[in-house]
């Protein structure tokens, strides 16, 4: 008779232990297709600022500074998002994500701000084109940035309740990092308004 509990318990810790396995599997799955989603949204960001810059160089040819600080911050940028693509569980690799996006939003909004001054540039079709497409693009990837960081909190908050907190470490489950906006002024969108 002992024998039968115990084994009736034991099958018990299994089928429990499977469960928050799968559980735990579809929910990182889910943060991962999330930060995706991000992803796709950033390489288009990273896409756009190429042409703005060369589209701006021409009227903003004292402003040099200004336009090699908007591509080194792409470029940072884009090594970051590709270094958090390959892990979006990584939390260094989402902090320095964050980092470098609030970077490039601070060197893009300098450049807007900078673009207003010149009413040629202001009235440039392609520069309000390429302007809009970036607007877009900054809502969706704050869409995107939503979701992800909701799917990162059901996945922690499912590895942080018990009893998943007790099988969650060993079996490779690490906590997920948000992808958060390190400050105020970042939380912003670029003000775009050539009008």
């Amino acid at each position: 008779m002992g024998i039968i509990i115990l084994l009736a318990v034991l099958a018990v810790v299994v089928i429990l232990a499977v469960s928050l396995y799968n559980k735990l599997v579809s929910l990182r799955n889910r943060f991962k297709n999330a930060f995706a989603q991000i992803d796709v949204q950033l390489r288009r960001r990273y896409d756009l600022i190429p042409n703005l810059v060369e589209t701006a160089k021409g009227y903003l040819r004292h402003e040099r500074e200004t336009l090699e600080g908007v591509i080194a911050a792409r470029n940072t940028a884009q090594t970051a998002n590709a270094a958090a693509a390959e892990n979006p569980g990584d939390p260094q690799a989402m902090q320095q994500l964050a980092q470098a996006e609030g970077a490039l939003t601070g060197v893009l909004g300098r450049l807007f701000a900078l673009a207003e001054a010149y009413p040629d540039l202001k009235s440039n079709t392609t520069m309000n084109q390429l302007m809009e497409e970036l607007r877009s693009t900054e809502n969706r990837v704050a869409f995107a940035r939503q979701s992800y960081n909701d799917s990162v909190t059901q996945y922690n908050t499912a590895r942080e309740s018990f009893p998943a907190v007790i099988f969650a470490a060993p079996m490779g489950f690490g906590a997920a990092e948000l992808f958060e906006v390190e400050s105020f002024e970042e939380r912003d969108v670029p003000q775009i308004s050539f009008e």
